[in-house]
């Protein structure tokens, strides 16, 4: 019987060792397969750092990238942002230079003022298809937020009184947004 006993302990502990996965055996040191298990548990979570470090460069390294990228067409941009308005004003420029050499020819004043009044509403339209839009001021209230007062004069009639009476340099809206204020004279 304390055969059988000690054979079914034997088949115990050898089963409870299988599990743990743990050596021990007399002639070899426990710790040797504990060792084992934990230099390649340390080296696999060792690379997995490296390969974190490995991703964090790149993702740093990407978002670097961006910003200088981003940077390079935001100056890009600003170098070349009137480039519209700017081509779209050289037809009215050639018109001008067509302009001053007839006005050094011409006899007849009143087809100068023509070509002059010509190119002028040219130029107006072609600002206005850009979204520039002229200020009404005279007779308004005095708006603080779209005039600046030169100057006061005395009202001609009551009803002036608080109003534009002149425009010294009339203000200007860029696609509804103010981009010049008006100067101008206010009665009091």
């Amino acid at each position: 019987m304390k055969d059988k006993d000690e054979k079914f302990s034997d088949e115990q502990s050898t089963s409870q060792n299988q599990d743990f996965n743990i050596n021990t055996d007399e002639n070899m040191s426990g710790s040797i397969n504990l060792d084992n298990d934990l230099e390649a548990e340390v080296e696999k979570l060792q690379e997995e750092v490296q390969a974190q470090k490995d991703r964090y460069l790149r993702l740093f390294a990407d978002f670097d990238n961006l910003k200088k990228r981003t940077a390079r067409e935001r100056l890009d941009l600003m170098q070349t942002a009137g480039k519209e308005i700017i081509v779209s004003l050289l037809d009215v420029l050639d018109d001008c230079e067509r302009a001053e050499k007839q006005l050094q020819s011409a006899s007849d004043i009143n087809q100068v003022k023509e070509g002059v009044q010509l190119v002028f509403n040219k130029l107006k339209s072609v600002l206005q298809s850009k979204g520039l839009k002229a200020m009404e001021s005279l007779n308004t209230d005095f708006d603080v937020e779209k005039h600046e007062a030169i100057t006061e004069i005395p009202a001609p009639t009551a009803d002036l009184q608080g109003k534009v009476l002149d425009d010294v340099q009339k203000g200007y809206y860029l696609n509804d947004k103010i981009i010049r204020h008006a100067k101008v004279v206010v009665g009091k």
